[in-house]
């Protein structure tokens, strides 16, 4: 086939999951593939992986300077390199991909995670906003192939720009034999929250709420609300209930949330993009065959009334975020049929289905050019 396709992100690429599992399977396919994302200071060195792997050293960390900073170079390096497309995974990368594309009359993707714009940290700042706005409305149009991870964002992409995505959800690839069950004594049960640790997802109620309940709680990832969160844990007098830890690799990740009694994958209802989300985590928990606590949003009631794997609440204040992980943790019955059920579910959602549909967009793409 000897096709090769540039995928580029503006984070790290050690702990992106997403698209390890999406750059293997495209190279497994016979593709010629590279990954490019940023260097960051506390960068690990990169895994061993089957396709290319390149992070670009930045002055800028964050803000405005850092994007323009990104996109330049993300531009000029792509410039002087050969290949056969280019996939654009979310808003921030998009502007360098389609001139890339443009000038190199190459075939081009675009990877929506989520609704770039109405994520809370930018819906909630206007100029901000305007700004991503103008380039949604600018670029995505021209990308009219690509996919996403849900339906309902799918439905809005085609609603606001007549762009038809498809639908390949982010979910793990399905393991040959079931992860171990875990032995779990009362006082060693913990509750686990993994990925960023970004506004939007529910640390102000979340934390307090673990005044009540008989649980520890462990946050595992890093992102802009990780110092808001430490403090939160101090003005309650949570230290000795509420702990953090540094991103992991994603095997180390996975052998983490198998030795969990729940999860968490809560969102504000404020920006359409938290309430249309998908979350990378609820997939996670349900393959690691531990129930969670979510929120009953669309995505995540379609999928349970389909297999029961969570408990959803429709706000996630402190009563009922209290309310809802006191009964995972205490009604034995509810635990041990989630439980069961994530069994079931994640032999119905697993990226042995999901990568399926993402070849077959690739090779519909390169026929359409000529092959």
């Amino acid at each position: 086939m000897n096709k090769k396709i540039y995928c580029t992100v503006t984070n790290d690429l050690t702990y992106d999951q997403r698209m390890i599992r999406i750059c293997t399977s495209l190279s497994r396919a016979g593709y010629q593939v590279v990954l490019v994302g940023r260097k960051e200071t506390s960068s690990l060195p990169p895994g061993s992986q089957p396709f290319g792997q390149v992070r670009l050293r930045l002055l800028f960390r964050k803000g405005k300077l850092f994007y323009l900073e990104y996109n330049l170079r993300l531009f000029f390096y792509l410039l002087f390199r050969r290949m056969d497309c280019i996939c654009a995974i979310d808003l921030d990368t998009i502007i360098p991909c389609y001139f890339i594309s443009a000038l190199r009359r190459i075939p081009r993707v675009y990877d929506a995670h989520e609704l770039f714009c109405e994520m809370k940290e930018v819906v909630s700042r206007p100029a901000i906003y305007k700004i991503w706005k103008r380039v949604e409305k600018s670029f995505v149009p021209a990308f009219p192939n690509g996919y996403t991870v849900g339906g309902q964002i799918a439905a809005e992409f085609e609603k606001m720009y007549g762009v038809k995505y498809e639908v390949i959800r982010n979910v793990p690839v399905l393991q040959t034999s079931p992860p171990p069950s875990v032995a779990h004594p009362a006082e060693d049960r913990f509750i686990l929250y993994q990925g960023a640790v970004n506004e939007g997802r529910c640390f102000e109620t979340l934390i307090p709420a673990m005044q009540q309940v008989d649980a520890r709680l462990l946050i595992c990832g890093k992102g802009n609300f990780l110092r808001q969160a430490r403090q939160l844990v101090q003005d309650h007098g949570l230290e000795k209930k509420v702990g953090f830890k540094d991103p992991l690799r994603p095997e180390a990740l996975r052998q983490l949330t198998r030795t969990a009694w729940c999860g968490i994958t809560l969102f504000e209802n404020k920006g359409m993009s938290n309430y249309y989300s998908l979350a990378n985590r609820f997939f996670d928990y349900m393959h690691a065959g531990i129930p969670q606590l979510a929120m009953d949003y669309p995505a995540y009631r379609e999928i349970n009334n389909l297999y029961t794997i969570a408990v959803l609440i429709d706000n996630p204040d402190v009563p009922q975020v209290a309310a809802a992980l006191n009964s995972l943790l205490n009604n034995t019955d509810l635990y041990k049929t989630l439980q069961g059920n994530c069994k079931r579910a994640s032999e119905h959602f697993n990226w042995q289905e999901e990568e399926k549909k993402l070849i077959r967009l690739y090779h519909k793409l390169f026929n359409s050019f000529g092959g």
